[in-house]
């Protein structure tokens, strides 16, 4: 569902790669590297709490690959279903990003306000949802205005489409 569009976003960011180092320390490159791999595969793999774990432990020694380590914590949050803590990271990454990272970004926190206000909906919390749908909307909207190459199969549009049809019913 989320995850297509994310991980094309994601790809968008940048090209990751890490020149290899003969040592295999925690900070060395290679290191890094390991852990990195370990991280992603665990996300790729379901396993989200392995995920978050290793994610969190690379973002102090992450370097110039915070933004992209941050981006990916986020997004296994949101595939885990922890909807407000990847919509959090998403939005400090938002806030302080520019571009491609940005927008990967409102793509995550997007996907994760939809998701809680849809939730919040079904608990019968109705301004909170409304509240959650159209943050969900606004990230979207950007997305989809200034990198809709980020949506190649249109999912960030259907989710849109929804998010609007959703809160024309509550208004």
């Amino acid at each position: 569902m989320a995850g297509r569009p994310i991980r094309a976003a994601i790809a968008a960011i940048s090209v990751f790669s890490i020149v290899s180092c003969a040592e295999n320390t925690a900070d060395s490159p290679r290191g890094f590297k390991s852990q990195y791999t370990q991280a992603r595969t665990a996300l790729e793999k379901g396993d989200y709490a392995r995920a978050n774990r290793v994610y969190l432990r690379l973002v102090e020694d992450a370097g110039p690959f915070e933004t992209r380590v941050r981006l990916e914590h986020g997004h296994s949050e949101l595939r885990a279903g922890a909807f407000d803590r990847a919509s959090a990271i998403a939005g400090a990454l938002a806030q302080s990003g520019t571009g491609d990272a940005r927008a990967a970004a409102l793509a995550v926190r997007g996907t994760a306000d939809h998701e809680m206000g849809l939730a919040l909906l079904r608990a019968g919390e109705t301004a909170a949802a409304t509240a959650r749908l159209r943050a969900a909307q606004s990230a979207l909207d950007e997305v989809l205005a200034e990198h809709p190459e980020m949506d190649p199969l249109g999912a960030l549009v259907g989710r849109q489409a929804s998010i609007a049809a959703r809160l024309k019913t509550l208004n």
